[in-house]
């Protein structure tokens, strides 16, 4: 390549010249190639006397270049350079060097935004938000367990072969989880995306996306919970009455109070005024997360006191002491299990929480009472939001004569035979 000398460029000169090397002064030099490539380079002396050359960027050319390192730039950094090489430092090893650094931020950064991360972070959120400890469990599960494979990885470089990889597994014998799964990793991708790590379309999405690669969620039969015929609740209590198991009072103050499982294992001493005959269930244990007050029935308030007798702690119907675990209430499954003895069958044909249904047949089939007054025995919201805003009591003494009309006939009743038939009779 011919080489010409200049005592100083320009930048008319720069964007026009030919091919050739050009000399700027203080070992800046222009390169221009046959091809018409237009670049910056530093000639210096290194360790010991040994010549090296610094590229310092693209040297602008007739045609525009936003990337291109005009002529006072060059100087710029070629002024830099010389200042270092003055202080005894390598102007090539240093900018290694803070390339490496570079690097190894953004390797962390990398790290810190793993699918993981923002998985963790959403389950973090889930965990404020929800009281179902199993529905915490299930979101842990999805990404703990199901999700394992992309944890580490980037979330802006999961793709969809990365989701496929994830859901395939499952998506054959365990369909229901499959759709479960594949759902959280589209909300954690587009919180990542809310975030600003990441762009794009969702890979986890379903509609016109994953459709085409995965069989559909499967149509569940999910009615309401399978509920014993409000009829035949005074033989089962009835059979109740005949166990002295601490799950048996549990679930005969579960029928009288029309209560939820999770309410009923949960209660405790302190939220109960015998007096005054009420129950109160605080907001954080409700599902609509508003506060619930149950009147007690005479006789509801007759299982209390006979809880209250063997009294270990703070539940009303603790459990089994287990290790350090001195007060702890009944198991999740004590009511399951319950019904499992009392009827004799492996998959009973009913849940606790299908009582609900059963006292909300009975107040609606077999009593006067106003539905009103049934759908906020069950802590449900009535009417509409200006309805509710002029309605401000919860009707409590009303409730109260309903509650201990409802005890009455579970305790009392009888069948339109007037017999009372064994439950376990009557499933076999």
């Amino acid at each position: 390549m011919p080489k010409q000398v200049t005592t100083a460029l320009s930048d008319k000169f720069v964007r026009n010249i030919g091919p050739g090397r050009y000399a700027d002064g203080g070992g800046l030099y222009l390169i221009v190639k046959e091809t018409g490539a237009r670049s910056w380079l530093l000639r210096y002396r290194g360790d010991g006397g040994r010549v090296r050359d610094m590229g310092l960027g693209r040297a602008p050319g007739r045609k525009a270049d936003p990337a291109a390192v005009g002529l006072s730039e060059a100087r710029a950094r070629a002024v830099d350079a010389q200042r270092l090489i003055k202080d005894g430092v390598d102007p090539l090893a240093e900018r290694e060097r803070l390339a490496e650094a570079a690097a190894a931020v953004a390797a962390v950064k990398a790290e810190d935004r793993t699918f993981g991360r923002v998985a963790d972070d959403l389950l973090a959120v889930i965990e404020k938000k929800s009281r179902s400890a199993k529905h915490i469990a299930g979101w842990r599960l999805s990404f703990e367990t199901h999700c394992k494979a992309i944890r580490a990885k980037p979330v802006d470089q999961v793709t969809r072969e990365d989701v496929l990889a994830v859901l395939r597994p499952l998506a054959e014998d365990r369909a229901e989880t499959c759709a479960r799964v594949r759902g959280r990793i589209e909300r954690a991708l587009d919180a990542a995306k809310a975030k600003g790590w990441r762009s794009g379309e969702n890979p986890a999405h379903w509609r016109g996306n994953l459709e085409h690669d995965l069989p559909g969620r499967p149509k569940l039969s999910r009615g309401h919970h399978a509920a014993l015929p409000f009829a035949e609740v005074p033989a089962f209590v009835a059979d109740l009455r005949e166990r002295e198991a601490m799950a048996a009072l549990g679930l005969q103050f579960l029928i009288l109070t029309a209560a939820r499982t999770s309410e009923v294992l949960g209660a405790r001493w302190s939220e109960v005024d015998l007096a005054a005959k009420v129950w109160t269930i605080p907001a954080n244990r409700m599902k609509a997360g508003r506060e619930h007050r149950v009147p007690l029935s005479a006789r509801a308030v007759e299982i209390l006191e006979k809880a209250a007798l063997g009294r270990v702690g703070e539940f009303v119907f603790p459990g089994p002491a287990k290790g350090k675990a001195k007060d702890r209430p009944l198991s999740t499954n004590a009511f399951r299990a319950l019904l499992i003895r009392a009827l004799g069958v492996e998959r009973p044909p009913i849940t606790p929480h299908g009582f609900r249904s059963s006292f909300r047949d009975w107040a609606g089939e077999a009593s006067t009472f106003p539905r009103e007054l049934a759908e906020a025995a069950l802590a449900h919201v009535v009417g509409d939001a200006v309805e509710r805003a002029y309605r401000r009591g919860d009707a409590l003494e009303k409730r109260r004569k309903l509650m201990e009309a409802w005890a009455e006939f579970v305790t009392h009743g009888r069948l339109a035979r007037g017999t009372v038939t064994p439950l376990r009779a009557a499933v076999v």
